[in-house]
């Protein structure tokens, strides 16, 4: 497109104001801009905000939410393993992980993947993930895609990170990085964009939906699709517990014909801060814990247990032409309106805003949207001291000294090492389960001082 017609493109709909003081533009900064705007789907933009003050997603009715049936960890059939590990064999399965955020929360100035982690290696989010994705394809003699998902504020460090640490010991063709989206945020009482600074959108990350149909538009699904890959394994970075891709679990989705399975972990207590699944008009959905209303909250069962129990810890796995249905055509999903204040670049006053009240709207994708669509779902419990040891906080619950306590407890149980047992570490690549790690040790074995046990 054109200069003149990327004017009038945005003329036409009422978004001319952007181009005031391109003249005192460098030809760099203004190229960087017109690569901006061409990318804004004005359209879209416009249709979202004539629907600004339309509910998305509302809950119905506690007459339409029923609890989610659920798969129990002693319920898994010996036939799931052996299908899980054929589809690996295959070359059937890719892994995502979704590492876009900053390690902000934490005191960490880096990508929160860069974040040391291990209780006695120090190993980095990324390295412990990596290493289960080398490990498994290791083991099934088959290079496993690891498809990163990075932002504008990760993606740099990200890639010289993965380079500066030999993609810890993967093919460099195995690791796929690609971008979230963006979107930019309105005026809210107008519909102008706003600009952050001359010469430049403000625009934010779509949401952790936004992972989805970022793999859509970098063409990396139908990359997928053409070398084999069936199923999609999508995980968070800051959980460094996560069993990537397990077997036995690849296999129940296989089986059961799913279209998005999900791991699952039962609520500590009704106040804990983790979205729930549940049946929604008799589809699995997800209702964010800040949306549950408080008597569903404390709601119990005839057995005493907490009625809406079954937390999401974000790990799924989706089938690829599922996920090509809900990033194309009619089951695309849609987005959520938050409404914010934003400073920004005022450019017919060239002065900056700084807004006491909200004042503008942003855009956001959720990836729970996906699980109604699916016309065929399981949920399937995990246990969270096994698998969930999520990293948020600087300190205190989710901290980095919450989730090594549990690293290390997991090690002990694997090893059957007795209680106050001095810290171990336990690399994916010397094991990647309790079985395995068994296996490997001689009996008696007593640490003297905090080990790593690496690759043999």
């Amino acid at each position: 497109m054109t200069l003149a017609e990327l004017k009038a493109h945005y003329t036409e709909h009422r978004q001319g104001h952007v181009f005031a003081g391109w003249e005192q533009l460098t030809e760099k900064e203004r190229a960087a801009f017109q690569a901006q705007l061409e990318a804004v789907d004005l359209k879209l933009v416009n249709e979202l905000f004539e629907k600004r003050n339309v509910p998305f997603g509302a809950l119905p009715g506690r007459e339409y939410i029923d609890p989610l049936p659920v798969v129990g960890v002693a319920e898994v059939p010996p036939s799931s393993k052996t299908a899980g590990e054929l589809a690996l064999w295959n070359g059937e399965v890719a892994v995502l992980v979704v590492a876009g955020g900053q390690g902000t929360r934490l005191g960490f100035d880096k990508p929160k993947g860069l974040f040391p982690i291990g209780p006695v290696s120090e190993a980095s989010l990324f390295q412990i993930h990596a290493e289960k994705v080398l490990a498994l394809s290791w083991k099934y003699e088959s290079e496993v895609p690891l498809l990163v998902m990075t932002s504008d504020a990760t993606h740099t460090e990200t890639v010289e990170f993965f380079h500066e640490e030999g993609f810890f010991g993967l093919a460099e063709s195995q690791v796929k990085f690609f971008q979230q989206g963006t979107m930019p945020a309105l005026d809210s009482a107008s519909g102008k964009l706003l600009l952050e600074a001359p010469g430049k959108l403000f625009l934010s990350p779509n949401g952790h939906g936004g992972t989805l149909t970022a793999l859509q538009d970098s063409g990396l699904l139908a990359e997928l699709e053409a070398s084999g890959i069936k199923h999609i394994f999508y995980f968070q970075v800051d959980n460094p517990l996560v069993k990537i891709a397990e077997p036995a679990f690849v296999g129940q989705h296989i089986e059961s014909r799913s279209e998005v399975s999900s791991k699952v972990v039962y609520k500590e207590n009704p106040a804990e801060k983790v979205g729930v699944l549940a049946l929604i008009d008799g589809r699995c959905g997800i209702i964010e814990y800040s949306d549950m209303p408080a008597e569903m909250l404390n709601e119990v069962a005839d057995d005493g247990s907490v009625m809406f129990r079954v937390g999401n810890p974000a790990i799924h796995l989706f089938d690829i032409e599922f996920l090509k249905r809900v990033t194309t055509g009619r089951d695309r999903l849609g987005y959520h309106i938050a409404k914010k204040q934003v400073p920004h670049y005022d450019p017919i006053t060239a002065m900056a805003v700084v807004p006491t009240v909200v004042n503008a709207l942003k855009f956001e994708l959720f990836i729970f949207d996906a699980l109604p669509l699916a016309d065929r779902w399981l949920a399937v419990q995990t246990l969270r001291e096994e698998e969930f040891a999520p990293l948020k906080n600087a300190t205190g619950a989710d901290s980095p000294e919450s989730a090594k306590a549990l690293m290390i407890a997991q090690a002990h149980r694997w090893l059957g090492l007795p209680a106050g047992s001095k810290p171990v570490e336990i690399s994916p690549l010397f094991a990647l389960d309790a079985e395995e790690a068994k296996a490997k040790m001689p009996k008696g074995f007593k640490p003297k001082e905090p080990t790593y046990l690496g690759a043999e």
